[in-house]
């Protein structure tokens, strides 16, 4: 294991925009296979096309979206005290989280063929619950990482402990929605 983390150390060092993005693909995949699997208990009915789409999303999305809100935030608020980070992580959660998960919700739904109905639906029902949770969990993990973290690392940090928030993104972005107008009681 003390290898394979070298061996990553090495790669980021390198090429640290392909190592951070990939692993965005990579974790978020993790994160769907696990929704599907433990959440929804689809077992060999797997959805290898989401779980590839939603790699995708992460490979082409949030990665690099995180990358850079990261350089962002460093350039923006200089310093590595305890203050400091308090202003990055109340940027990150006033800024970022909700159009992060705006964007992730958007793009699923286009990605996976959505009608626009059922795109107004998925935000309708649950963009504000996803921020509530997103404002339970980030805070706290985002004032350890701007506090203790080096910036290449970041990325990792927050994708690795997203792997559980990641499921929870891939159930609910997945999430069949029901439509009230077409509820006949």
């Amino acid at each position: 294991m003390a290898a394979l983390w070298r061996g990553y150390l090495r790669l980021l060092e390198t090429h640290t925009f392909k190592v951070q993005v990939a692993s965005a693909g990579v974790l978020i995949a993790i994160g769907d296979c696990c929704s599907q699997q433990i959440v929804e208990r689809r077992g060999r009915q797997h959805d290898f096309k989401r779980t590839l789409g939603m790699a995708s999303i992460g490979i082409f999305i949030v990665g690099p979206a995180m990358r850079y809100w990261y350089i962002l935030l460093d350039s923006v608020i200089k310093g590595s005290r305890t203050v400091d980070a308090m202003k990055k992580v109340a940027m990150d959660q006033t800024i970022f989280a909700p159009c992060i998960i705006a964007t992730f919700f958007g793009t699923t739904s286009l990605l996976f063929g959505k009608t626009q109905a059922e795109i107004k639906a998925k935000f309708a029902n649950q963009y504000f619950d996803t921020l509530k949770t997103n404002y339970l969990i980030w805070p706290l993990v985002q004032t350890i990482n701007f506090n203790f973290v080096p910036l290449q690392h970041r990325v990792f940090v927050v994708n690795f402990v997203a792997i559980f928030w990641n499921t929870y993104l891939s159930w609910a972005a997945n999430k069949e929605e029901v439509d009230d107008e077409h509820i006949k009681i």
